[in-house]
């Protein structure tokens, strides 16, 4: 029957953009999980590898001022704890209710800090996402401001190594900037005043006032450098490594492996932006939109150590005999969280840089698709009952083009026995045969390939929803109602364990582990699809009725390790389908089949 052929055409291709979304995606999610899992168990219990306490070098560009760095040294020091880095160095607190940490007055660095809103599993007492931290921990990672000299200068001017004095008292915090100086001994007073605002905004402001006899030539600069290659998830849908907008370049994004490759990449723009990103955490440079920036993304090693960087530097400021120049700065380091990324892109007129959020080239769907269930997720408080909302709109949305689908389907469903007159009449010639299926089709207005435009409807969907559910930092650790308390992880539950009965982990089973956790929601939408499924007639031939019985069984396990948000999504999903197609079928006098396949299915198996 074409109606059949074309649904288990329709199922067949699903079924292999979801294999291979399960090989290519979700396998190496799994395996990224359990080695981010083993590092951090590691690292909590055994040393950390050597590592040098020092700046990386930025590559030289010819012509251009040397950003300070400095050689490794020959034998590097190993890590210390974070609190003894921490008191290496006498530190200005930072205290608000998104950020706590500190900044370093050796070197003037923000090399410290915690995302106190965000937590490192869904247990709320856990401890906060560290971001930031010093030189001479296992994992620096950290942002510096200042002022370089011409490629020719002998000026004295704060290095990584130079111990600002701090005026005043208190902590950094709203409102509450501080202020550090340094006097080279030379002619030229530094003065640097650092304010943070109610997010995850730092700005920097940088003066020197040249008191000697003779103007000086500085040039302002900033980085972000890391030390040593993270964990990343590592597969082709999220973005995890060097990122910024530059100008005219637009979107420049590299992996970690890439810029080790490339090593230096150079860019002299305008209205542009850089940093370092994560999944759902990031610290970026933001210059004034109309700055020029020769901008650079590297990588080098410190010993053993690699270290990447994100840097730019801006035009010359000649300084004369009693005046003062003025360097202004800014840093975003926190999480990518959607309304902020949008509020700061909109108030500070920056380059797009909503796209600090990995959207995806389906920028267009994905992004108001999570729009519309972050409206819903403030009305109702629930971001799994958002997703169900936001489902019945689809539906609503493509309530057209489904109604003309089930509604030739039924048509075809009635058609069958003239169907089935002409391929027996024309058994010998299937031209013929074809041609009159087509006139018949013609004649009752029916649309042969109706059967496929539900399940097609639903692919962009399923993806852009997977989409939002992975790479928004609002999905992450949201809970549903039970046992969901994270709707961006897999469904915690396992039917192999017996849902927490039998004390085993059947997934860490070689070559077949990974296939050895399936969750209640994975059941509740193999339930739902296999409804669906016996909704209609039974297929004549017995490799097709194969594919039917065996393709929710299929689905059931290749979800499972999906997010249990896009599980939720799919199930609910089905059930209004099974209901939709249910009415529209019956409003053109169709037969619903969905009992008597069920019945016959169990009939079948007691005749054997």
């Amino acid at each position: 029957m074409t109606d059949n052929k074309n649904t288990i055409l329709a199922i067949v291709l699903s079924a292999l953009v979801l294999i291979g979304w399960q090989f290519f995606f979700a396998m190496p999610q799994e395996k990224a999980r359990q080695e981010q899992l083993q590092a951090q168990q590691q690292k909590q219990g055994a040393p950390a590898p050597s590592q040098p306490d020092q700046t990386p070098p930025a590559p030289a560009q010819s012509g251009t001022p040397q950003i300070p760095g400095q050689a490794a040294a020959p034998t590097a020091a190993a890590p210390v704890n974070r609190a003894a880095a921490l008191a290496a160095s006498p530190r200005v607190p930072i205290a608000t209710d998104n950020v706590q940490g500190s900044i370093a007055l050796k070197g003037g660095r923000i090399d410290d800090l915690a995302l106190v809103r965000f937590r490192e599993t869904v247990d709320p007492k856990s401890p906060p996402v560290t971001l930031l931290s010093p030189s001479g921990t296992a994992d620096p990672f950290y942002a510096e401001f200042g002022w370089t000299g011409g490629s020719n200068s002998d000026l004295k001017l704060p290095t990584s190594e130079t111990v600002w004095t701090r005026t005043g008292s208190g902590a950094l915090g709203v409102g509450q900037p501080v202020t550090l100086t340094y006097d080279n001994g030379e002619g030229l007073a530094f003065r640097r005043t650092i304010a943070v605002d109610d997010k995850f905004l730092f700005t920097i402001k940088d003066e020197v006032t040249n008191k000697g006899a003779n103007p000086v030539t500085l040039y302002p600069y900033a980085l972000i450098s890391r030390h040593g290659t993270p964990q990343t998830l590592g597969y082709y849908i999220l973005h995890e490594g060097l990122i910024g907008v530059l100008g005219d370049s637009g979107l420049q994004e590299f992996t970690y492996k890439n810029i080790e490759e490339k090593k230096l990449v150079n860019f002299d723009v305008t209205n542009g932006w850089l940093g370092i990103t994560d999944k759902y955490w990031a610290a970026t440079l933001l210059p004034d939109n109309t700055a020029r920036l020769k901008a650079r993304f590297s990588t080098g090693m410190l010993g053993n150590i690699r270290t990447f960087q994100t840097d730019y530097l801006l035009d010359a400021q000649t300084i004369a005999p009693g005046a003062t120049t003025v360097a202004n700065g800014r840093l975003f380091a926190g999480a990518k969280e959607v309304q902020v990324v949008n509020d700061y892109d909109r108030q500070l007129k920056l380059n797009r840089f909503d796209l600090l959020i990995d959207w995806g080239w389906f920028y267009f769907i994905t992004k108001p698709l999570f729009i519309v269930m972050d409206y819903f997720y403030r009305l109702v408080g629930n971001f799994g009952l958002a997703i169900l909302i936001v489902t019945v709109l689809i539906k609503i949305a493509f309530f057209p083009l489904a109604n003309k689908s089930y509604a030739s389907m039924a048509k075809m469903k009635a058609v069958q026995p003239q169907m089935m007159a002409i391929r027996e009449r024309f058994a010998d010639d299937k031209a013929k045969q074809q041609q009159e299926l087509m006139e018949l089709y013609r004649k009752e207005k029916i649309n042969p390939l109706a059967g496929c435009l539900p399940i097609a409807i639903q692919i962009p969907v399923f993806f852009s929803l997977y989409k939002v559910l992975f790479v928004t930092i609002e999905m992450r650790h949201a809970p549903f109602f039970g046992w969901i308390h994270d709707l961006s992880a897999p469904d915690p539950t396992n039917i192999f364990t017996l849902f927490g009965l039998i004390p085993i982990d059947p997934t860490v089973l070689p070559v077949i582990g990974q296939f050895l956790h399936l969750g209640m929601w994975p059941l509740i939408m193999g339930v739902t699809m296999w409804v669906q499924m016996k909704l209609n007639p039974a297929p004549p031939d017995p490799a097709q009725a194969m594919i039917f019985n065996w393709m929710p069984l299929l689905f059931t396990f290749m979800l499972a390790s999906f997010p249990a948000g896009l599980v939720i999504y799919w199930a609910w999903n089905n059930t209004l389908s099974v209901l939709q197609q249910s009415v529209i079928m019956r409003k053109h006098g169709a037969k619903i089949e969905l009992f008597d396949n069920i019945k016959a299915m169990f009939e079948k198996k007691k005749a054997s």
